[in-house]
């Protein structure tokens, strides 16, 4: 197969498909070092408390559940104050005055300060990610997710909420125990930008959304497609920017993740535990990331036509001079032999 530029749907940016770049996709499924785990003694995420960090803000089993706050071993999973933030509450803890970013100018360059929140959500399994989650704990995840998500609707200082999960040390995450990371920020990331304009275009020119265009030419079209159950679909992308990469969506057209339905959560927590399961298993226990694009906080009755979904990038190629001084991501594995991998 030659090289080909394609184009993505929403965003409209370019990627290189490339497969002659790699005699085999299996020479980049290379048996590297047994993931190394951690002890547990030590670990600051055994017991978040006793480790020096304050109450959480959610914890799941809750209160109404029969859980003590005292009694914190029996919890599934926790949202902290991360230690290290990338951003601060504005929140003036004497007066309890709320403060939102400052915007002002450096010479010629726009500076807004670094208003938000960085929570930490920690599950309480030391050795199980969230593949190996049960399911019911991993549902929790997900819905301790949207409820932190909701308690950010009432602070108008806020533009975008970022729920991401780093694993494995090549992924970005430091810390060897299972956790997430929620960055709530007072702007809109440029790549959601990039997606939400994208999208906005395409409904104004065809009256349909580009999310669920994409996701009937994938049902009927069937070689990406790696999973399906009755509420949600994971298929690799056509225009895949990294070697395996996967999205997931509810079935149904959802613009916000926050107000995903039970039923509808569950059944994406099935498709990325799946998915995350044949990424472990076929292509040797890779690290990887997954996050979520959902709307912004803000006006939303403008994002009607946007569709959240979840995005889980293996960590199996590395970006080098073409790719980061063109933005143009060269992808050397096919999506479709990607998916028949993830398939066998």
């Amino acid at each position: 197969m030659n090289s080909e530029l394609r184009q993505d749907l929403v965003s409209g940016d370019w990627i290189v498909l490339s497969p002659q770049r790699a005699k085999r996709p299996a020479d980049l499924i290379k048996k590297s070092e047994k993931r190394k785990k951690a002890p547990l003694k030590g670990c600051p995420f055994e017991d978040p408390q006793k480790s020096g960090n304050g109450e959480p803000i959610l914890i799941y089993p809750t209160k109404s559940q029969k859980l003590k706050t005292k009694n914190l071993f029996e919890w599934w999973v926790q949202i902290i104050q991360n230690k290290y933030p990338v951003f601060v509450s504005g929140l003036d803890s004497k007066d309890g005055i709320h403060i939102c970013a400052s915007v002002f100018q450096k010479g010629p360059y726009l500076v807004i300060d670094g208003r938000g929140y960085h929570d930490l959500v920690i599950t309480k399994n030391h050795h199980k990610n969230f593949a190996h989650l049960p399911e019911q704990q991993a549902e929790a995840v997900l819905k301790i997710f949207q409820n932190r998500y909701k308690m950010f609707l009432n602070d108008s200082c806020l533009a975008y909420t970022s729920i991401f999960h780093n694993w494995g040390p090549k992924s970005g995450a430091s810390i060897y125990h299972p956790h997430y990371q929620i960055i709530a920020l007072p702007v809109i990331p440029p790549d959601v930008q990039h997606s939400l304009n994208g999208s906005s275009d395409y409904f104004k020119k065809y009256r349909k959304c580009v999310h669920c265009v994409m996701i009937e030419w994938e049902k009927k079209n069937r070689s990406r497609v790696v999973f399906e159950n009755k509420g949600a679909i994971a298929f690799t992308p056509f225009v895949s920017r990294e070697p395996f990469e996967v999205r997931i969506f509810p079935k149904s057209h959802s613009p916000f993740f926050e107000d995903a339905p039970k039923k509808e959560l569950s059944d994406v927590v099935e498709a990325l535990q799946n998915i995350l399961l044949k990424i472990e298993k076929k292509l040797n226990d890779p690290d990887y990331n997954f996050f979520i694009h959902t709307a912004p906080i803000r006006d939303k009755q403008k994002y009607g036509h946007y569709h959240w979904h979840i995005e889980i990038l293996p960590k199996i190629s590395t970006s080098a001079g073409f790719e980061l001084g063109t933005g143009i991501e060269i992808t050397v594995v096919d999506p479709d032999e990607a998916a028949k991998i993830l398939k066998l």
